[in-house]
């Protein structure tokens, strides 16, 4: 049974195009899969219930799994046996009627104004690597691109004279977003002097590391920690805490949703709105401290 998983991954990889990292999570989530379908002996793709998958959805919220990754896995499985039913593979589709999880609507942790600051600041554009993180820094900041996306940026990617950058998101769909005079000019600082001296092998990524190779997104997260620590920060900061508090920052001063939408490369506003109950958790602590009968 396990080899119709390569025909479906080939699939979603040629034909829906999906992101590499969504390809491997799905990889990972079906194999675990078919593990279980194997202790409960079902060796044929007939033999498949509902009940044998939603068996296995508890397994895997017995095993601590979060609500968020069990249901990955359920769109996986769903996909999967669509695709199976539509291929000839199997003569019907167990999860016609099978919902998936409720996800949860977890407010993401998101830094002040002052605390991004604070950590930029801690870069000392001084020497080479300070003056590269600086820009990393500000570039994420300024744009809310993820980190996957940073790493693979290439020097044409950016167009300095209008302040904008083009990167490719989830699924290769592409989006131009805007950046600001201080990302563009930490940019400018390292692209006049660090990158030529990093750029040893004559790439066209755009930021490298000391080894002349194109940065990678454990050294993204790496740095984002020091920097954090440094600056005493006590929130749990991680790569994508750079892209909530862009969202947050731009809500709370007035943007609307859909250019926000736009800016992070969501396909679907509802992810976007999460934005909006930290937005409304600023207002209640904002209401709280300065109405005269809170």
């Amino acid at each position: 049974m396990r080899e119709v998983i390569d025909e479906f991954i080939n699939y979603l990889s040629v034909e829906r195009n999906l992101a590499q990292n969504t390809l491997v999570s799905y990889r990972r989530d079906l194999n675990q899969y078919f593990d279980f379908l194997e202790k409960l002996k079902i060796d044929m793709l007939d033999k498949i219930t509902k009940d044998d998958i939603t068996s296995f959805m508890l397994s895997q919220k017995d095993k601590g799994l979060s609500v968020t990754s069990v249901s990955r896995a359920v769109a996986a499985i769903k996909m999967l046996h669509r695709f199976l039913a539509r291929e000839g593979f199997s003569h019907s589709d167990p999860t016609s009627f099978l919902e998936s999880p409720r996800l949860w609507k977890r407010i993401p942790e998101v830094l002040s104004v002052s605390e991004v600051e604070d950590i930029i600041k801690e870069t000392r554009p001084r020497d080479w690597e300070g003056i590269r993180d600086n820009a990393i820094l500000e570039l994420l900041y300024a744009s809310g691109m993820r980190v996957s996306e940073l790493v693979n940026l290439r020097i044409t990617d950016v167009n300095m004279d209008v302040g904008f950058i083009r990167c490719l998101g989830k699924g290769q769909k592409e989006r131009v977003v805007p950046i600001g005079k201080r990302a563009i000019e930490s940019l400018q600082r390292y692209l006049d002097k660090c990158r030529p001296k990093l750029n040893k092998n004559e790439t066209n990524i755009l930021f490298l590391s000391r080894l002349s190779k194109k940065i990678s997104r454990q050294s993204i997260w790496k740095l984002i920690k020091k920097y954090a620590k440094r600056a005493k920060i006590k929130k749990v900061v991680k790569p994508h805490t750079l892209r909530h508090s862009f969202a947050t920052h731009l809500l709370e001063r007035g943007a609307d949703l859909r250019s926000v939408q736009e800016m992070l490369g969501h396909s679907d506003i509802s992810t976007t709105q999460i934005y909006t109950h930290v937005n409304k958790e600023h207002l209640r602590e904002i209401h709280k401290k300065f109405h005269p009968r809170p």
